[in-house]
This record gives C-alpha cells, sequence and structure tokens, in this order.
C-alpha cells in the first residue's frame, strides 16, 4: 500500500511491505523492529531510533537521516538498487554496509565507530566530519572520496583504492599506521 505526504511522530511500529513516499518520521523508535521489504521514497527520519532495526530488502531511495540513532543496523541486507541516503549527526556505530555501492550516499558529522565499509563502491563519496574509529575499509573503491574534518581514520592504502581521495594533513597517521612510523610536526 502506497502512503503519500504523512507524518509519522512518535510511533514504534510500521505496517511493513507498505511503500512510504515523501513521509516524515518524528522521534520514532524502530529499535529491534522489523522493517523488511518496506520502501522508503524521498522521505525524512528526524531524532529516530532504528537501532538493530532488520531491514532485510528494505528500499531506501533518497532518504534523509537525521539526528537518528542506528547503532548495528545492517544496511547491506537492504535492497541495494539505487540505495541513496544522506546520514546527519547520526550514531551509526557498528553499523555494515559490506559490499555495497555507495556512491549515493553522504555523511556528515556522525559517529561510525566499528562500522564495516569492507569491499563498498565508495567512490567520490563524503565523509566529514565522522568519528572513524575502528571503521574498516578494506578493498573499499575509495577514489575521489572526501574525508577532510573526519577523526581517527585508519586506513591501508594497500588494501584500498585511493586515488584522488581527500585527507587532511592531521589524518596523515592514520594512512600509515601499519608501517609504525612516528610523524612529528
Amino acid at each position: 500500500m502506497l502512503i503519500a505526504n504523512e507524518t509519522f511522530e512518535k510511533v514504534s511500529t510500521l505496517d511493513n511491505r507498505n511503500e512510504y513516499e515523501c513521509c516524515t518520521f518524528i522521534n520514532c523508535d524502530f529499535s529491534e523492529g522489523n522493517l523488511s521489504a518496506t520502501k522508503f521514497i524521498e522521505s525524512e527520519f528526524l531524532d529516530c531510533n532504528l537501532s538493530n532495526a532488520k531491514l532485510n530488502e528494505t528500499s531506501i531511495l533518497d532518504v534523509s537521516f537525521k539526528n537518528c540513532k542506528m547503532l548495528g543496523v545492517q544496511f547491506d541486507r537492504s535492497n541495494q538498487l539505487l540505495f541513496s541516503a544522506t546520514f546527519e549527526n547520526c550514531q551509526l556505530n557498528d553499523c555494515t554496509f559490506y559490499e555495497m555501492k555507495l556512491r549515493q550516499a553522504t555523511f556528515t558529522n556522525s559517529n561510525l565507530e566499528g562500522a564495516d565499509f569492507t569491499a563498498a563502491d565508495m567512490k567520490d563519496i563524503k565523509i566529514t566530519g565522522c568519528d572513524l574509529f575502528n571503521t574498516s575499509f578494506d578493498r573499499a573503491n575509495l577514489e575521489g572520496a572526501d574525508f577532510r574534518m573526519s577523526v581517527r581514520l585508519q586506513i591501508d592504502p594497500e588494501l584500498t583504492r585511493l586515488a584522488k581521495a581527500k585527507f587532511s594533513m592531521a589524518q596523515l597517521p592514520g594512512l600509515l599506521l601499519k608501517h609504525n612510523l612516528r610523524i612529528e610536526g
């Protein structure tokens, strides 16, 4: 069933398998919930909790997440066809984006501690102002990606495609960590 142009506030369940187009979700708690096979199109989540929500075959198309708590979400189980999302001021600790095509995603001022981007296609992506402690980028395509202003970055350039990626000087130690070098300013 198509649900369009609706605002949902402080709800904790949704009928999955519905299609939500141009909807707004405010202060909703979908933690541990089952959102499998649901379609979210041009929708916005504000101050919501989606921690450990099940997203099996969920479609996320032009969706904005702002100030959301999304711990442990396995985005790689969602429908990856045309996946596009923006994450701003979100907690995305321990989320999984394994082998996803994320060229249409942006991450701004978010916490991505322990997130898994292994083998993801992140060409030209923007991950700015984020905490990337223990985040895995092994075998990812990060060509042209913008990591400026992000902190606690650790990437092995020998395991990751980095041509034309953008980093600040302060991030240099995180690119050379495996070589056990001391860099002094």
